[in-house]
């Protein structure tokens, strides 16, 4: 066997498995209906959404939102009662991937249908967190939250970590591009460019706190990943990555601490590393 061939039977193998895990069983049926079903989009081609979300980066930005999400006691609360990511983080996983993937690349109206389904779930979520305060996942304030610390997450994942980082309009189109979505899971006003996003980043800072549940979830994705041991390595450096893009403000009450020096010498480069791999793993070879 030729060295040519051998690296693709690498390629191939490397990236079956990480499709496997992050798209699941049902993975290549819905990959293949995603992209091959015809009719209108929401998103051409030539969208920013489509660039970012098709990049490796999104490893990196989905670590930060999940620990950028976590600092909103609601928010948090409704995770930690709701979603089973515990029991079950692999499947949260490949739902979220697998909306994200339909919403992008779909079409329109298979787009609508996840939506729906989406929204259909949230109206089910309610309780109360442990102070006493009532959530609802439905509430477009907690779901403005939800989706500023993902669109804020993917993009700055992908400017750092991207194959092909975005100029400045590129990032306010994807903000904007990402504003449709959020319309339609039934968020009023969401931001559409970088100024819009950083306000309201802002305003909701002072709801924001680590709650016993943000910092056990934080533990759990950071140090107990559900994972065999020879895999734990490179999500140690993705990890790394996703706490290191993390802002002071949202590290310190997850108590994160950043060591000086280290990651600007060691964490990125691995992580730019780990996503080119990761890119040329899912990536088909030319011809392929």
């Amino acid at each position: 066997m030729d060295k040519a061939a051998s690296g693709s039977g690498v390629r191939e193998r490397l990236g079956r498995s990480l499709f496997a895990r992050v798209a699941g069983p049902s993975g290549p049926e819905n990959r293949a209906r995603i992209h091959q079903t015809p009719g209108p989009r929401w998103f051409g081609p030539d969208r920013p959404v489509r660039r970012v979300h098709g990049d490796a980066s999104m490893f990196i930005g989905g670590l930060r939102a999940l620990l950028l999400q976590s600092l909103h006691p609601l928010a948090m609360a409704a995770v930690a009662g709701h979603s089973g990511f515990r029991g079950d983080p692999w499947g949260r996983l490949q739902r979220t991937s697998t909306f994200l993937a339909v919403t992008t690349f779909g079409t329109a109206e298979h787009a609508q249908e996840a939506v729906d389904r989406v929204r259909s779930v949230h109206e089910g979520v309610r309780g109360r967190a442990p102070s006493g305060e009532p959530y609802h996942a439905a509430d477009p304030h907690l779901l403005c939250w939800v989706h500023i610390a993902e669109v804020d997450s993917f993009l700055r994942a992908h400017q750092r970590y991207g194959a092909q980082p975005l100029n400045g309009a590129g990032c306010d189109g994807y903000i904007h591009d990402m504003a449709t979505v959020a319309h339609a899971l039934g968020i009023p006003d969401p931001p559409h460019d970088r100024a819009e996003l950083a306000e309201r980043i802002a305003a909701y800072r002072p709801e924001l706190r680590a709650t016993r549940e943000a910092l056990d979830a934080a533990r759990f994705i950071l140090l107990h990943p559900p994972l065999p041991w020879p895999v734990r390595p490179p999500y140690a450096v993705l990890a790394a990555n996703a706490v290191a893009a993390l802002p002071p403000w949202a590290r310190e009450p997850l108590r994160l601490p950043r060591v000086p020096g280290v990651e600007e010498v060691c964490v990125r480069p691995a992580g730019k590393a780990l996503t080119r791999t990761i890119r040329w793993a899912m990536t088909p070879p030319a011809g392929g």
